[in-house]
């Protein structure tokens, strides 16, 4: 597949130094690369968070899925709810100088929790397409799903990001009638969530990678298994193969980021014979968020659940191989933040 390469070269970080009355010395650094990502956006409904997003002058927008909500089968509503947003002006403002990528959910994709039994998708991609204004040769216009990677090209090194598709191939789930969860994880070996071809491409496509930091993109959590909503933990023989790959490539600085949950969490494991752990950053939602959540198990949590509007930031420093994970909120104030330097 043919890589849209985008090159930004950066003057080298710059060090500020300022003295408190105290005679602390208070160090800010310029970051080799930024990126801001969330998910989870009513496109009837005010975004707050754009001009929030826009203070920290990311160098890429990601969308992470359900970037409106449709809930439609019904083309002309799909594009007329895309329009709501394409006219939204604190989202023009945000990427008006800078690329987007995206996935998509359910809510944009078609109705609640579907997937390959989806009637309109192929109608649904080309509406999604023509909303992000991909070109009519790029291969996504002749194949079936949404996946797709660039890699951005600075003046210290590259990161290439996967935004794959977990709707259009993702077969059945199986209802949990046993407890109150929704879903509960199909028999192992049963069911995919990406498909073959989807499969195939992310294989060879890590595999391929010279980047110093590889961002893997996917609407539903990874890494977070027990809630029993939507999650790759509903296909655990397709969670030990993204695992498999990851190691098997040997791509650096992997990192997995996620959205649909209406809350931000961070999700860390550790995979055998791989020299760095596995973290799945949750960043849901941008507009409207839940409230009233209460805790679920995680077994790979690491620090809290953030259960207000909120969106993320990754930080790129390839001097120390580092990524500072940020969850930001109303007036771009810091809810959280993870770091983690890749060797």
């Amino acid at each position: 597949m043919k890589l849209i390469i985008k090159y930004y070269y950066f003057i080298c970080a710059l060090f500020i130094f300022s003295c408190t009355s105290t005679g602390t010395i208070i160090e800010n650094e310029t970051n080799d690369f930024t990126i801001a990502f969330g998910s989870c956006n009513k496109q009837y409904v005010e975004n707050v968070l754009w001009k929030e997003i826009k203070k920290n002058k990311p160098n890429l927008w990601i969308w992470g899925g359900d970037n409106i909500y449709a809930d439609t089968h019904n083309l002309a509503k799909l594009k007329e709810d895309y329009a709501t947003q394409k006219n939204q002006k604190g989202y023009l403002d945000l990427v008006k100088n800078i690329p987007v990528m995206a996935t998509w959910d359910d809510h944009d994709y078609g109705v609640n929790d579907s997937g390959v039994e989806s009637p309109n998708k192929i109608e649904a991609q080309k509406a999604f397409l023509d909303f992000f204004n991909v070109d009519t040769n790029d291969s996504r216009r002749n194949r079936k799903g949404i996946y797709h990677t660039e890699t951005f090209k600075t003046a210290k090194g590259a990161i290439k990001v996967f935004t794959l598709d977990t709707r259009y191939f993702r077969t059945a789930l199986t209802d949990d009638n046993d407890t109150k969860k929704r879903y509960k994880p199909n028999t192992y070996g049963k069911g995919t969530v990406l498909g073959d071809q989807q499969w195939d491409w992310l294989t060879k496509e890590l595999k391929n990678s010279n980047a110093e930091f590889n961002i893997i993109v996917s609407s539903i959590q990874v890494l977070s298994q027990e809630h029993g909503y939507e999650t790759w933990g509903n296909f655990p023989h397709e969670v030990d193969k993204l695992k498999q790959i990851i190691k098997d490539s040997k791509a650096k600085g992997v990192l997995l980021l996620s959205g649909d949950r209406h809350i931000s969490e961070f999700s860390k494991t550790e995979v055998k014979d791989l020299n760095y752990p596995l973290i799945d950053f949750t960043s849901s939602g941008l507009t409207h968020s839940y409230k009233n959540f209460s805790g679920e198990e995680n077994k790979n949590r690491v620090l809290n659940v953030i259960s207000e509007i909120s969106y993320g930031l990754l930080k790129f420093d390839f001097d120390t191989h580092k990524i500072t994970m940020e969850m930001r909120g109303k007036n771009n104030k810091l809810l959280q933040e993870l770091y983690q330097i890749y060797p």
